[in-house]
């Protein structure tokens, strides 16, 4: 990429353009130079001074030293993931959610799929202006709302309260691994 400051002027800058014998009324003249920062480096700022002969400030790092505390803490988490209780918790909620949701995938892909190759079965009417079309898409709200259901009490029933012992059990062992760090 070039600089802006050594680019030349292009056709119709010149004294003889139109554009160079128009006033203009307040506007920097033709002999400024624009400095562009996407394209100048130094005139970015980066490494220079900040003001009144003073560095710019350091950009603090992006990764901390991990104190002990922290690595001990990690290592709860981490016992906590390969637990025979967690590993539970996931199967009862991977065993609720694929299926459900292959289910309701393959009924949306089926619906889609009529709606767009046999227009005349989607067109058949069954009750008045109703078709089967408009029945099958308020299926869709309805399937959504009865799987919505469906997911929270499976959840409060199989699933909230070993989360919530998991939880407790996991902030009291950070806790006392913090306290044994002081």
């Amino acid at each position: 990429m070039q600089s802006s400051k050594g680019r030349s002027r292009g056709v119709g800058d010149g004294p003889d353009s139109p554009a160079g014998n128009q006033q203009d009324h307040g506007a920097p003249t033709r002999d400024v130079t624009y400095v562009d920062p996407w394209y100048d480096v130094p005139d970015s700022g980066w490494g220079e001074l900040a003001g009144a002969g003073r560095p710019a400030p350091a950009v603090p790092p992006a990764r901390r030293e991990p104190d002990t505390a922290a690595v001990r803490a990690r290592d709860v988490y981490v016992e906590v993931q390969r637990s025979e209780a967690f590993q539970e918790v996931r199967g009862r909620y991977r065993r609720f959610v694929v299926p459900g949701a292959t289910a309701f995938l393959a009924w949306y892909v089926a619906y889609v799929i009529a709606a767009t190759t046999a227009p005349r079965l989607m067109a058949r009417p069954v009750v008045g202006a109703v078709n089967v079309g408009m029945l099958a898409g308020l299926g869709q709200f309805l399937t959504t709302f009865l799987l919505t259901w469906a997911y929270a009490r499976h959840a409060r029933l199989r699933r909230d309260r070993a989360a919530l012992e998991l939880r407790w059990d996991t902030q009291e062992l950070t806790r006392g691994v913090q306290r044994n760090a002081l």
